[in-house]
């Protein structure tokens, strides 16, 4: 194998996706004033999951996004990075628009609306993507220290990637998860269909292509659930 290859086995010589599920729930911020940062994000609307001291000293503090599955923890002794130092932090948002304009409301500083390129300085074009497309329309904001979030429009996501809220994006999966559950299930024994449907939609949402995703479904059902393929 050449050096320039990315070499995905690891040293037991496991290789493709991983099976354990490593779920990122929680990003760390550092700020200069906890108080300051608290009532920053209480303005936006977060929710206030935790504020606690840690020992006789320390603070933690944690919010999530309206509809997100990972949080924010910021406070005292918790990290020795320089305060604002967090930047690219992905909000996914259904309309950009509507949600600069509620960011705006509630005292946030956000930019102008632009797409092309997330990130840098190159390709950023102004205003939202002219297609509307998704993945392409940007705006920024950051807290008062300035970790900096970048909102993305996202209308519709790519095959096999549903976000909360995401709706369509859900009908498609199922959609597609019952065309491949109908070929599993005109050669195997009499079962539940549901079990066949969390193994497949969770294999897709770790990004494992659909004829894998089938499989290892399938591996699932014979060795979790014991249901018999028939071979004929």
């Amino acid at each position: 194998m050449s050096s320039t290859q990315p070499d995905n086995k690891g040293a037991n010589g496991a290789s493709g996706p991983p099976a354990v599920p490593l779920r990122f729930e929680v990003a760390l911020l550092a700020v200069t004033d906890v108080d300051r940062a608290k009532a920053f994000y209480e303005r936006l609307g977060w929710r206030l999951d935790a504020d606690f001291p840690l020992g006789d000293h320390d603070r933690i503090v944690q919010f999530t996004p309206p509809g997100s599955p990972t949080s924010i923890q910021f406070g005292t002794g918790l990290t020795d990075m320089e305060p604002g130092s967090a930047e690219g932090l992905y909000l996914i948002v259904d309309d950009v628009d509507a949600a600069r304009n509620d960011l705006i409301a509630r005292g946030a500083q956000v930019s102008e609306i632009w797409h092309g390129r997330g990130l840098g300085k190159e390709g950023m074009e102004p205003g939202p993507d002219p297609k509307r497309a998704s993945y392409a329309s940007f705006a920024s904001f950051a807290d008062p220290d300035g970790n900096r979030y970048l909102l993305q429009e996202i209308k519709q996501r790519l095959p096999g990637r549903v976000g909360l809220g995401d709706s369509a994006a859900l009908a498609e999966l199922l959609r597609e998860t019952s065309i491949r559950h109908g070929s599993f299930e005109a050669v195997a024994q009499p079962h539940d269909w549901w079990d066949w449907y969390a193994a497949y939609m969770d294999a897709r949402e770790r990004g494992i292509a659909a004829d894998e995703a089938a499989e290892a479904a399938g591996r699932y059902m014979a060795e979790v659930k014991h249901v018999e393929v028939s071979s004929a």
